[in-house]
């Protein structure tokens, strides 16, 4: 989701375009427009007017069917900034020069305490839950509140998925690998149960999808 500040200032079929796209990793115009219920013309205009702000690319793809090549929209870098980012680039900052001092392993020591830390923070919230769907439920609505952008598939055939489109501390993963690991082993003591991850590219700009599998029976 974005960042509440934006929440109130951008349009709301700007903000509409800008989330689906987000969730899509990038449309064409028609299906953009079929997604957020807006004419093909309407649609167009956003994008174009974000287009022009720095906020979306445009190219062309080819149709599935004959005809001529279909406009294609996607988030631009500059859209990253729409979305929260937990301050990335200082607690890098921080991280590394805490390795400078302390050593090789400091930064990930700071950050195994991190997910520790936030682990027994957020425990006794999702212990209330009496369902495996309820205590996905609250962790997520936890994550949400820390800025990522997560939508949960309904259970089938004893799977329930966690899409994660944003999560504000990629780009740490990024700089600092073992994290992913640290995340997700937090995330499976508080659902107590072993998750699946598997990560997929964000499309044509932005960050990667990341997808949860949660095994519910069998």
């Amino acid at each position: 989701m974005l960042l509440p500040v934006f929440q109130d200032l951008i349009k709301p079929q700007w903000r509409a375009v800008l989330e689906q796209l987000k969730l899509s990793g990038g449309l064409p115009v028609s299906e953009l427009a079929r997604q957020v219920d807006a004419s093909y013309m309407a649609v167009k205009q956003h994008c174009e007017e974000l287009k022009k702000l720095g906020y979306l690319d445009r190219s062309r793809v080819p149709r599935t069917a004959v005809g001529r090549p279909e406009i294609f929209y996607s988030l631009g870098v500059k859209a990253d900034g729409l979305f929260p980012q937990a301050g990335t680039a200082f607690t890098v900052e921080l991280l590394e020069e805490l390795k400078g001092l302390l050593g090789e392993s400091t930064p990930d020591k700071v950050l195994f305490q991190h997910f520790q830390n936030q682990g027994d923070r957020w425990q006794p919230l999702v212990a209330k839950a009496s369902s495996i769907a309820e205590r996905i439920a609250k962790l997520v609505a936890l994550r949400q509140k820390e800025g990522c952008f997560i939508r949960v598939k309904p259970e089938e055939a004893g799977v329930i998925l966690i899409e994660e489109f944003h999560n504000p501390l990629q780009r740490l993963f990024e700089k600092y690998p073992r994290a992913v690991a640290m995340e997700q082993r937090m995330l499976e003591g508080l659902l107590g149960l072993r998750l699946i991850r598997r990560e997929l590219e964000g499309g044509r700009a932005g960050q990667p999808r990341v997808i949860f599998e949660v095994r519910v029976g069998g």
